[in-house]
Protein backbone atom coordinates (compact mmCIF):
# COMPACT_ATOMS: atom_id res chain seq x y z
CA UNK A 1 0.00 0.00 0.00
CA UNK A 2 1.50 3.54 -0.67
CA UNK A 3 0.32 4.82 2.63
CA UNK A 4 3.31 2.00 4.04
CA UNK A 5 5.85 4.59 2.73
CA UNK A 6 5.49 7.04 5.12
CA UNK A 7 5.08 5.00 8.58
CA UNK A 8 8.10 6.63 10.17
CA UNK A 9 6.36 10.06 9.28
CA UNK A 10 3.15 9.28 10.71
CA UNK A 11 4.53 8.93 14.16
CA UNK A 12 5.67 13.24 13.83
CA UNK A 13 1.97 13.68 13.82
CA UNK A 14 -0.39 13.79 17.26
CA UNK A 15 -3.42 13.59 16.17
CA UNK A 16 -5.06 10.06 14.97
CA UNK A 17 -7.45 11.75 12.92
CA UNK A 18 -4.81 13.49 11.00
CA UNK A 19 -2.74 10.26 10.54
CA UNK A 20 -5.87 9.04 8.81
CA UNK A 21 -6.74 11.46 6.95
CA UNK A 22 -3.14 11.88 5.67
CA UNK A 23 -2.91 7.97 4.47
CA UNK A 24 -6.67 8.91 2.92
CA UNK A 25 -4.62 11.29 0.56
CA UNK A 26 -1.29 9.78 0.07
CA UNK A 27 -3.10 6.58 -1.28
CA UNK A 28 -4.70 8.64 -3.43
CA UNK A 29 -1.19 10.10 -4.80
CA UNK A 30 -0.02 8.55 -8.27
CA UNK A 31 2.34 6.45 -8.67
CA UNK A 32 4.96 8.08 -10.20
CA UNK A 33 5.25 10.01 -6.75
CA UNK A 34 6.61 7.37 -5.41
CA UNK A 35 9.32 6.33 -8.22
CA UNK A 36 10.19 10.05 -9.93
CA UNK A 37 13.28 12.29 -9.16
CA UNK A 38 12.80 15.04 -6.83
CA UNK A 39 14.08 17.20 -9.98
CA UNK A 40 13.29 16.15 -13.36
CA UNK A 41 16.43 17.56 -15.09
CA UNK A 42 18.87 17.11 -11.51
CA UNK A 43 19.43 20.44 -11.56
CA UNK A 44 17.88 21.97 -8.38
CA UNK A 45 17.71 19.68 -5.23
CA UNK A 46 20.74 17.95 -3.43
CA UNK A 47 22.05 13.87 -4.31
CA UNK A 48 19.89 12.13 -2.08
CA UNK A 49 16.68 13.09 -3.59
CA UNK A 50 17.56 12.05 -7.12
CA UNK A 51 17.34 9.11 -8.94
CA UNK A 52 14.75 6.63 -8.37
CA UNK A 53 12.45 7.47 -4.96
CA UNK A 54 14.04 11.02 -4.45
CA UNK A 55 10.97 12.61 -4.81
CA UNK A 56 9.29 10.63 -1.66
CA UNK A 57 12.65 10.83 -0.25
CA UNK A 58 12.51 15.05 -0.47
CA UNK A 59 8.89 14.79 1.19
CA UNK A 60 10.11 12.68 3.56
CA UNK A 61 13.18 14.74 4.70
CA UNK A 62 11.07 18.34 4.18
CA UNK A 63 8.82 16.92 7.49
CA UNK A 64 12.01 15.85 9.10
CA UNK A 65 13.53 19.17 8.99
CA UNK A 66 10.05 20.11 10.58
CA UNK A 67 9.52 17.71 12.98
CA UNK A 68 13.20 18.37 14.52
CA UNK A 69 12.47 21.86 14.43
CA UNK A 70 9.15 21.79 16.45
CA UNK A 71 11.82 20.62 19.36
CA UNK A 72 12.84 24.44 19.20
CA UNK A 73 10.46 26.76 20.96
CA UNK A 74 12.67 29.62 19.50
CA UNK A 75 11.63 28.60 16.02
CA UNK A 76 8.48 26.67 16.60
CA UNK A 77 6.91 28.42 19.95
CA UNK A 78 3.90 29.57 18.98
CA UNK A 79 2.48 26.89 16.73
CA UNK A 80 -0.22 24.75 18.76
CA UNK A 81 0.01 20.84 18.34
CA UNK A 82 -2.50 20.81 15.69
CA UNK A 83 -0.72 23.17 13.64
CA UNK A 84 2.27 21.27 13.43
CA UNK A 85 0.37 18.29 12.80
CA UNK A 86 -1.23 20.09 9.38
CA UNK A 87 2.32 21.81 8.66
CA UNK A 88 3.88 17.74 8.57
CA UNK A 89 0.65 16.88 6.89
CA UNK A 90 1.51 19.70 4.19
CA UNK A 91 5.23 18.99 3.63
CA UNK A 92 4.59 15.22 2.82
CA UNK A 93 2.23 15.58 0.31
CA UNK A 94 3.51 19.45 -1.01
CA UNK A 95 5.05 17.67 -4.55
CA UNK A 96 2.28 14.70 -4.60
CA UNK A 97 0.89 16.00 -7.94
CA UNK A 98 4.97 17.72 -8.70
CA UNK A 99 4.74 16.00 -12.61
CA UNK A 100 0.83 16.33 -13.01
CA UNK A 101 -2.04 14.48 -12.05
CA UNK A 102 -0.96 12.14 -15.01
CA UNK A 103 2.74 11.70 -15.07
CA UNK A 104 4.06 14.22 -17.64
CA UNK A 105 7.72 14.78 -18.71
CA UNK A 106 8.81 17.85 -16.55
CA UNK A 107 7.85 19.23 -13.59
CA UNK A 108 4.62 21.48 -13.72
CA UNK A 109 5.51 24.90 -12.71
CA UNK A 110 1.92 25.31 -10.99
CA UNK A 111 2.39 21.60 -9.24
CA UNK A 112 1.55 23.63 -5.65
CA UNK A 113 -1.89 24.74 -6.82
CA UNK A 114 -2.55 21.19 -9.17
CA UNK A 115 -1.87 19.62 -4.95
CA UNK A 116 -3.75 21.88 -3.24
CA UNK A 117 -6.88 21.64 -5.57
CA UNK A 118 -6.62 18.15 -5.19
CA UNK A 119 -6.65 18.04 -1.45
CA UNK A 120 -9.80 20.18 -1.97
CA UNK A 121 -11.72 18.09 -4.40
CA UNK A 122 -11.40 15.42 -2.28
CA UNK A 123 -12.64 16.72 1.44
CA UNK A 124 -15.81 14.35 0.84
CA UNK A 125 -13.34 11.65 1.58
CA UNK A 126 -11.73 12.56 4.28
CA UNK A 127 -12.87 13.95 8.21
CA UNK A 128 -10.88 16.97 7.83
CA UNK A 129 -12.80 20.39 8.61
CA UNK A 130 -13.09 23.21 5.87
CA UNK A 131 -10.38 25.09 7.78
CA UNK A 132 -8.18 22.18 7.96
CA UNK A 133 -8.76 21.81 4.80
CA UNK A 134 -7.60 25.05 3.65
CA UNK A 135 -4.87 25.21 6.19
CA UNK A 136 -3.16 22.39 4.36
CA UNK A 137 -3.99 23.78 1.43
CA UNK A 138 -2.75 27.40 1.27
CA UNK A 139 0.23 26.25 3.08
CA UNK A 140 0.74 24.10 0.21
CA UNK A 141 0.03 26.42 -2.34
CA UNK A 142 2.21 28.82 -1.15
CA UNK A 143 5.31 26.00 -0.84
CA UNK A 144 7.53 27.71 -3.59
CA UNK A 145 8.19 30.94 -1.60
CA UNK A 146 9.00 33.57 -4.05
CA UNK A 147 9.34 31.92 -6.81
CA UNK A 148 6.40 32.39 -8.35
CA UNK A 149 6.85 33.45 -12.13
CA UNK A 150 6.97 30.57 -14.72
CA UNK A 151 9.20 30.58 -17.80
CA UNK A 152 7.06 33.33 -19.53
CA UNK A 153 7.26 35.64 -16.84
CA UNK A 154 3.33 34.94 -15.96
CA UNK A 155 2.78 35.49 -12.12
CA UNK A 156 1.31 31.74 -11.78
CA UNK A 157 1.72 31.18 -7.83
CA UNK A 158 0.89 33.12 -4.88
CA UNK A 159 3.82 34.01 -2.02
CA UNK A 160 3.36 32.59 1.90
CA UNK A 161 1.73 35.35 3.98
CA UNK A 162 1.09 33.99 7.43
CA UNK A 163 4.04 31.93 9.42
CA UNK A 164 2.28 28.59 8.58
CA UNK A 165 2.84 29.28 4.99
CA UNK A 166 6.53 30.57 5.42
CA UNK A 167 7.56 27.56 7.67
CA UNK A 168 6.24 25.05 5.44
CA UNK A 169 8.34 27.08 2.47
CA UNK A 170 11.38 27.06 4.62
CA UNK A 171 11.63 23.32 5.17
CA UNK A 172 10.85 22.49 1.44
CA UNK A 173 13.37 25.53 0.67
CA UNK A 174 16.15 23.53 3.01
CA UNK A 175 15.12 19.80 1.85
CA UNK A 176 16.36 20.87 -1.48
CA UNK A 177 19.58 22.85 -0.73
CA UNK A 178 22.57 20.80 -2.85
CA UNK A 179 25.09 21.22 -0.05
CA UNK A 180 23.02 18.90 2.54
CA UNK A 181 23.51 15.19 2.48
CA UNK A 182 21.94 12.91 4.26
CA UNK A 183 22.26 8.92 4.24
CA UNK A 184 18.65 7.05 3.26
CA UNK A 185 18.18 2.73 3.19
CA UNK A 186 15.32 1.55 1.37
CA UNK A 187 13.76 5.01 1.26
CA UNK A 188 14.26 6.11 5.05
CA UNK A 189 16.20 8.69 6.80
CA UNK A 190 18.72 6.69 8.78
CA UNK A 191 19.25 8.96 11.92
Amino acid sequence: MKQDYFKKEYSYIKKQKYVDNLKIMVDLLPDYFFEVPASSTGKYHPEFSLGKGGLLRHSKFAAKLAHEMYNDESITGTFNQDEKDLMIFALLLHDGLKSGLVKEEYTRFDHPILMANYIRDNKDKLTLTDNEVEFIATCIETHMGPWTTDYQGNDVLKKPVNKYQKFVHMCDFLASRKFIDTKYKDNDLLD
